[in-house]
């Protein structure tokens, strides 16, 4: 059930969001040891953010996760993302925090339930 919310000011009416989605759901799966099934991402866009006192291309992510997360992890899956954003919405590595999350499954809700 890892969750990666992602908040940008970038424009996204004329990008490939599908892209964005597919590449973050594949590569949170892998670093975290999760099936891509129980992954969700959600990107939103023109989101008012300052980083820095400018309004330069710039993100904010949560990922929040039932286990998996740990120092080595949470680099790389830091990389992962920083990487795709760089690549498809040209926000610089540098203009990205990546907040990380491990929970308990009876914190978090699903199918009418807890995990």
């Amino acid at each position: 059930m890892p969750c990666l919310n992602i908040s940008t000011n970038v424009n996204l009416e004329s990008v490939d969001t599908s892209s964005i989605l597919s590449e973050a759901t594949s590569s949170v799966a892998k670093l975290i040891g999760k099936p891509e099934a129980y992954v969700m991402i959600v990107l939103k866009g023109s989101i008012p953010i300052a980083f820095g006192g400018t309004e330069e291309p710039a993100a904010y992510g949560e990922l929040v996760s039932i286990g998996g997360l740990n120092a080595n992890v949470n680099k790389k899956l830091s990389a992962a993302v920083a990487e795709i954003l760089e690549t498809k919405l040209s926000v610089p590595k540098s203009r990205f925090f990546l907040k990380f999350y491990d929970t308990k499954g009876s914190f978090f809700g699903w199918n009418g339930s807890t995990f």
